[in-house]
């Protein structure tokens, strides 16, 4: 029939464009004045079919967005100070909090630093236990999160069965540090700069040093952003593994437990017997040749 609509295929941006435009229609015959709240929000989206769920996931995450964008020229050129990660995880907030609380303790080498009522931060364990489990990991574990000044972690109910987590690490300390040595090269590099200068005959090559020291701050501005996007894959594999139930709450065991010292001696004395057990084996790696079955074959004369 000459009405009907011809069928033809909408692609991705045509089809995120039909929806915004929907939505401002619908949005145009409602009285929403300068903006809505959530609850209103939350209807107009079961009104148009979309779940609860990734609504609330939504307005989480354009809270979360907005403190990741950081302006300045500073930020800019040398990199962020705050690093964020977020998504929404299955399970429920008490076993959520449970989990991330005993991962903190125990994996990352972290104690409470604030209980707030939202959310809990994080910051590096004192004291020499602490210190040599993170020196001593001969797993090769990095401990990524112990270099912040700390580590928020807010966990929020949606609805049942699902939780949106939120991780910020604080690094400003780590670009304070990068920040500091490119003044200090850059200072240095004008010192020598402005030395030459006064020397007779060495004027024309008096920007050389200013012009190094120029490439050795952006050499340390580089590594602070490195420092950065190593912090926030920390923060997103742990995520990742909460996501996949691989973090999970403290279990009671029955009996006293022992101490990070003991703990820390279990791990020294098993390296040792790996490597004492790598050291007896024969080059080539053949292993040793049993005396007994060789007892059973007759020599040959």
């Amino acid at each position: 029939m000459a009405g009907d609509l011809v069928p033809r295929k909408i692609t991705r941006e045509q089809l995120e464009r039909i929806i915004q435009r929907a939505a401002e229609l619908q949005a145009g015959e409602m009285d929403t004045g300068e903006g809505m709240t959530e609850q209103e929000l939350l209807k107009l989206g079961s009104d148009v079919g979309i779940p609860g769920r990734f609504l609330r996931q939504a307005l989480y995450e354009e809270a979360a967005g907005g403190a990741d964008l950081e302006r300045g020229l500073v930020n800019r050129w040398v990199g962020p100070r705050m690093v964020l990660a977020h998504r929404v995880i299955p399970g429920d907030k008490g076993s959520l909090d449970q989990a991330v609380s005993a991962f903190m303790t125990e994996e990352e080498a972290m104690t409470p630093k604030r209980r707030l009522p939202d959310r809990t931060v994080w910051e590096r364990q004192k004291g020499l236990l602490a210190e040599m489990k993170r020196g001593l990991s001969f797993e090769g574990k990095a401990y990524h999160l112990a270099r912040a000044v700390d580590v928020s972690v807010q966990i929020s109910s949606l609805e049942t069965g699902y939780c949106h987590a939120e991780l910020g690490a604080d690094i400003s300390n780590l670009r304070d540090s990068a920040l500091a040595g490119a003044a200090a090269l850059l200072g240095t590099g004008a010192l020598g700069s402005v030395v030459l200068a006064l020397i007779p005959g060495l004027f024309p090559i008096a920007f050389a040093p200013v012009l190094a020291a120029a490439g050795l701050a952006a050499l340390a501005v580089r590594a602070h952003r490195r420092k950065a996007g190593r912090m926030q894959v920390a923060l997103e594999q742990v995520l990742d593994r909460l996501e996949r139930g691989e973090i999970r709450p403290r279990q009671q065991l029955a009996g006293p437990r022992a101490s990070a010292f003991v703990r820390i001696a279990s791990e020294i004395k098993k390296s040792v017997e790996d490597v004492a057990m790598t050291l007896r084996q024969p080059p080539g790696g053949t292993p040793p040749s049993n005396p007994t079955s060789t007892s059973r074959n007759p020599k040959t004369p």
